[in-house]
């Protein structure tokens, strides 16, 4: 279990410390780009790779509901097409904090 979660904690933390480094060299240099391009990859990269994989994880899961009780089909749908818009939000929700990383 924790050599899943050794990966996954060391790019979230390269993700939320390549800001602080860009803004760093930002005040050093007097401007630049800095890591802000490439630590808005990375957690865009991150968001897309984990709303992928929820989303599949929802349409699997609504599917088998759905074949172990065909009447509560139209709920399940419903139920399930409501989670895949709050995942999507969720990967909406990182392009902006990339834009806002970036500084435009």
């Amino acid at each position: 279990m924790l050599k899943k979660f050794v990966p996954v904690g060391l790019v979230t933390a390269l993700a939320l410390l390549l800001p602080n480094l860009a803004f760093a060299q930002e005040m050093a240099k007097g401007g630049g780009a800095g890591w802000g391009h490439l630590s808005a990859a990375i957690v865009l990269g991150i968001a897309a790779a984990a709303g992928a994989l929820s989303q599949a994880k929802a349409a699997v899961a609504a599917c088998e509901g759905m074949a172990r009780n065909p009447g509560a089909a139209g709920q399940i749908r419903g139920m399930a097409f409501l989670g895949l818009v709050l995942i999507e939000s969720l990967v909406i929700y990182a392009l902006v904090i990339a834009f806002v990383v970036q500084g435009k």
